[in-house]
């Protein structure tokens, strides 16, 4: 029971790897401590229970079960109480939640976090909270909702900041949360420690162990806490103490190197001496290569966004100021006519102290949209307001202006820009990478980041007992023809042919058992693939029953075998003779018609000339690149590769299209004689732009020297957008009615036996380990699932379907186009049922509209199209392409259920009609 809501809650929220691994470590504490769920409890008994669970734990530290999850910025805290939230309320009926802010701005943001329609709701998939969500109290409301606590929803959710718990008011008074209320009864905060279910969730929970926070927390005395926290440790005059309750550590070394964050670089400027200038000089340099980075960032953003057609992402800057009057001092600076002739202007935010009242909310309302391509801000100047959960994924770029050792500035100043705004990196290095400006302390950062306890390379392994997944293998499966024709042995053991896998036991007796007349199947087999391509005799698998083409297959047979008759009755056993030749081409044949759907081989091509070119458009934003030419020089922290953004080529071109032009023309897909025009219209535009910012034309070319390269690859990737290609006809080829099943080759865990397909998967994370068997309808003995949602998916098709099975690649030979690339796609499954045949794919519902899958949806979708226009003309089935989300798949549904999800080809576009 607990590992199916375990799996449905991980499937549901689709929780990374380090998310997933810390509710399993949730289930596995209550499942060994189930006391925990009750107030009559031995304390001693159960820390002892869990210590033998868990190497890491040591203490509870606190005056009733506590368990902290240490997971590295950046990877998802608050999601992860939200899965908490929702596996104990699901396994276990827990129905009230306490959750601590350390601050205002945390506070804020885990009362929208929690608040059903808000971008990064962490119920959203949770099918029980989606008619009555759970009910949020706080620190602003709690007095006015008392009298309804309960009614409007099983679940209640308290969020409050720390100060509203601990906090003593003026005169001496108890907290507010503290005092009586006439419709409770009670104090609200006496309410909530007499609750029989409380269960307690500290994010930031190194904010909770002075003696004022753990006294508060120890009074409300809830069933058990769970702490979440970046930082496992509380710093004292020696040093950083460590946690003794930790049962999941995932640090950022881990984060960083699982890929779950941005990569940080530090930068400075080629032979740079910071002793050569005064702090202010310092001070303003550092500012302006900031600035610098910044619209270099922009640019790369912007352009990979038109190149893979995803949501622009609009990078900001962090300064760190030393105080709130140095902070005013910089946004002064910034917004002056000094820097930049004023560019900036209403373009920055200062977040301090200095802020109360109206003006703070203002503040962090300004701050909690920065993300948002349509708020102006561009730079935040902060004192040392967001150490923690500032939950941002647009910061790129952070100048630190206040003094401090290399380690700090490691440890304080990335943990705010790590998040990945695509949620996982890209490939492209400059949107997976955060940036330090650090030009004074550019080695000592190099030199910290390298030693052995740096948290960017401190990694803490705890190895299990050595398991049989250690150790993969290579397998490879072939179609089930083979194995029911009882050819497999031929090439390969039994059902797969590598380690020590196993082999499903054979739910069907080989066809053919003598020497001969498998050699001979062996022989039609390999006749029938000549067939393939002769589409005028075979259009599809069926027409082989034909008594015509039964007599060439047998006669093409006999004329093959006459060498090898000799050799082969001699290897026969005694009594064998030689087999009966109409019997093995008859018994062959209708065995692959059985074990086969028709796959037509189809390509589109286009007829009589093509001609391709771009249409006239006008440019969109352009990044506000500056001049200058010093050359900054940057290097990543974990892997020390270092990079630079450089003053240009030296040489002056005649005129300042010229820059652009070359750059454009560079590209293999634009041919300067055809396009010459657009392309010296892009770049007036481009000029313009710059023109218009009242630069003299010596800045003109130097920016346009400088970062030519980089406006070209904006320009191009827009351009891409308007591409078109024109011939005078297209048709649609079908060279092949059927084709053969092709080998599926696998790596797996050496040492395992083959899993049944309806087998639950305790650990779905280690699932592309495992080999699935036990099937009647699939068209292979065996078959590998990438998710649990596939194997699910699986059980659907192989009672629904006639028959099915999970294409290899090189099956279908099917690209889509993403970006200026072309893969194949290999979709999930395939099945046949009585009146169709399914193309199908299950994809997590947060990735169905994401560029990849949408191209992939195209073309799956095109091609079903042509193969239904084929089969209708021979008399096949009609083929249907299904995009289905992953938490739809549940095996009460019949196949024919997912037929709403599927995604319709018009007119070269896919559509879904659901």
């Amino acid at each position: 029971m607990n590992q199916r809501v375990l799996h449905h809650v991980s499937g549901r929220l689709s929780l990374r790897p380090p998310q997933a691994e810390s509710l399993a470590k949730l289930m596995q504490a209550l499942d060994a401590a189930p006391e925990m769920l009750g107030h009559e409890r031995d304390m001693t008994a159960i820390l002892s229970t869990l210590k033998a669970q868990f190497v890491t734990l040591e203490d509870f530290e606190r005056e009733f079960p506590s368990l902290c999850f240490a997971l590295a910025t950046g990877v998802g805290k608050t999601r992860l109480m939200g899965a908490f939230v929702a596996y104990l309320h699901l396994a276990h009926g827990i129905n009230n939640f306490f959750v601590l802010a350390p601050n205002l701005t945390i506070y804020n943001k885990l009362i929208a976090d929690f608040t059903p329609n808000t971008p990064k709701y962490v119920f959203k998939g949770i099918g029980e909270f989606a008619q009555q969500s759970p009910e949020i109290i706080t620190g602003d409301n709690y007095e006015q909702r008392g009298g309804t606590l309960g009614l409007l929803s099983p679940v209640t959710i308290n969020i409050f900041n720390i100060s509203k718990v601990n906090s003593e008011v003026r005169g001496g008074k108890e907290p507010r949360i503290k005092r009586l209320r006439e419709v409770l009864g009670d104090s609200y905060f006496d309410y909530l420690a007499n609750l029989p279910d409380l269960v307690l969730l500290m994010d930031e929970s190194h904010r909770y162990r002075a003696q004022a926070g753990m006294r508060a927390i120890n009074e409300l005395g809830p069933l058990f806490g769970l702490e979440l926290t970046a930082t496992p440790f509380v710093e004292s005059n020696r040093g950083p103490v460590p946690f003794k309750n930790v049962v999941m550590d995932y640090p950022l070394a881990r984060a960083l190197e699982d890929g779950f964050v941005k990569e940080p670089a530090v930068v400075t400027q080629r032979n740079f001496t910071a002793s050569a200038h005064t702090p202010d000089e310092l001070e303003k340099i550092k500012l302006e290569d900031g600035v610098r980075l910044h619209e270099s960032t922009k640019a790369e953003l912007l352009t990979y966004a038109r190149e893979n057609r995803v949501n622009v992402v609009k990078p900001f800057m962090l300064v760190i100021a030393r105080d709130t009057t140095h902070a005013t001092q910089l946004k002064a600076l910034i917004e002056s006519d000094a820097f930049y002739a004023g560019r900036y202007a209403q373009k920055v935010i200062q977040v301090d102290s200095s802020r109360t009242g109206a003006e703070e909310e203002v503040m962090v309302t300004r701050l909690l949209a920065v993300e948002s391509v349509d708020e102006p801000t561009e730079i935040v100047i902060h004192v040392n307001m967001l150490k923690e959960g500032w939950d941002v994924t647009n910061l790129y770029t952070i100048v630190p202006l206040r003094a401090a050792n290399a380690r700090t500035l490691i440890e304080q100043s990335i943990g705010r820009g790590l998040r990945l705004p695509y949620g996982k990196r890209t490939g492209v290095a400059e949107v997976d990478r955060l940036n330090i400006v650090a030009h004074d302390k550019f080695q000592e950062i190099i030199d910290e980041a390298n030693r052995g306890d740096s948290p960017i390379h401190l990694q803490q392994v705890i190895l299990d007992a050595p398991g049989s997944d250690d150790q993969k293998v290579s397998v490879q499966v072939v179609s089930g023809v083979m194995a029911r024709l009882g050819l497999a042995g031929v090439a390969d053991d039994a059902l797969v042919v590598a380690g020590d896998v196993g082999a499903t036991p054979a739910v069907f007796a080989p066809v053919f058992n003598t020497v001969a007349e498998r050699q001979a199947a062996r022989m039609v087999l390999d006749v029938i693939g000549s067939y393939e391509t002769r589409r005028d005799l075979v259009p599809v698998a069926g027409a082989l029953r034909d008594a015509g083409i039964q007599a060439q297959i047998r006669a093409e047979v006999a004329e093959r075998l006459k060498p090898l008759q000799g050799n082969l009755l001699a290897g026969a056993g005694e009594g064998e003779s030689a087999p009966d030749l109409s019997a093995v081409v008859a018994k062959t044949t209708e065995m692959l018609i059985q074990q086969s759907i028709d796959i037509p081989r189809i390509a589109v091509v286009p007829t009589g000339e093509v001609t391709t070119g771009f249409h006239p458009f006008q440019l969109a934003a352009l990044p506000n690149f500056q001049p200058g030419q010093r050359e900054i020089v940057g290097q990543e922290l974990r892997g020390n590769t270092q990079f630079t953004l450089s003053g240009g080529s030296g040489l002056r071109e005649r005129r300042l299209a010229d820059y652009l032009v070359k750059k454009l023309v560079d590209y293999d897909d634009i041919d300067y004689f055809t396009q010459a025009d657009l392309l010296y219209d892009l770049a007036e535009q481009c000029i313009t732009h710059y023109e218009a910012q009242n630069y003299a034309e010596s800045e003109l070319h130097e920016i346009l020297n400088t970062y030519g390269g980089e406006l070209a690859r904006l320009i191009h990737a827009e351009m891409m957008a308007h591409f078109w290609e024109a011939a005078t006809g297209y048709e649609v080829q079908v060279s092949r009615g059927f084709t053969a099943l092709r080998p599926c080759n696998y790596t797996v865990a050496a040492g395992q036996g083959v899993h049944h397909f309806r087998e639950t998967v305790s650990e779905p994370g280690r699932i592309k380990q495992m080999l699935f068997g036990g099937f009647a309808r699939c068209l292979y003995p065996l078959q590998k699932f990438d998710s649990d949602t596939e194997r699910r998916f699986a059980v659907i098709v192989e009672r629904d379907a006639l028959k099915w099975f999970k294409p290899a690649k090189g099956q279908f030979q099917m690209y889509y186009k993403l970006g200026a690339e072309q893969p194949e796609y290999i979709p999930d499954f395939v099945a046949e049922t009585d009146t169709t045949i399914f193309m199908a794919e299950t994809k997590a519902r947060s990735e169905l509209n994401t560029p990849e899958v949408r191209a992939k949806g195209a073309a799956a979708a095109r091609w079903c199209k042509h193969a239904s226009d084929h089969a209708a003309q021979v008399g096949g089935k009609p083929w249907k392409y299904l995009l289905i989300p992953h938490d739809e798949v549940v095996e009460s549904k019949r196949l024919m259920d997912f037929s709403r999800f599927e995604v319709a080809d018009v007119q070269d576009r896919h559509i879904l009609t659901t």
